[in-house]
């Protein structure tokens, strides 16, 4: 593997073990919960929301543009996601990091000097990882402020960077 994609697979795969600590150490009526529950517009997501999205993003950049595997995405249906169990959200990311390392593990640099056809766009390929990266570390922000609210305020256990350095 290429260094440059190894350090993109760490940092992403880094931000994806943090939200799925989130999830391990919610309780279950937690995962569908919103903190504006009474708000029609979903101005804010649930956690199982926002993990099921985060999952389909990186399906999107890494596998269908990166990868560029057949387009299986959508995007709406994220948005509805309510679940059972937090074993559904695990399986989901699970899913998603193993067709993530096999893609970065055998990006050529031909391919990650190249672009990709981002509907209307052309994106770089860099462009299309460092996203899923900027993408995920909003949304985990997003994450831990929701469990936060879920907790009456208490803060969520975040490991400082120097603690998540391999």
């Amino acid at each position: 593997m290429l260094m440059e994609t190894a350090a993109y697979l760490e940092r992403i795969e880094d931000l994806r073990a943090q939200i799925g600590q989130i999830l391990q150490t919610m309780p279950l009526e937690a995962l569908n919960w919103r903190p504006d529950e009474e708000s029609e517009d979903h101005a804010m997501n649930s956690l199982a929301v926002m993990a099921t999205h985060v999952a389909g993003a990186e399906h999107f950049w890494i596998g269908e543009m990166v990868g560029e595997l057949p387009p299986t995405r959508n995007r709406d249906a994220e948005f509805e996601a309510v679940v059972a169990h937090t074993a559904v959200l695990t399986q989901k990311l699970e899913e998603v990091r193993k067709q993530t390392r096999t893609i970065l593990q055998n990006l050529t640099q031909e391919d990650l000097d190249g672009v990709r056809q981002a509907r209307d766009r052309t994106v770089p390929t860099r462009w299309a990882i460092l996203h899923v990266i900027d993408h995920t570390a909003l949304h985990l922000g997003h994450m831990q402020m929701t469990a936060q609210l879920w907790q009456g305020g208490q803060s969520v256990d975040s490991p400082r960077w120097f603690q998540r350095l391999k």
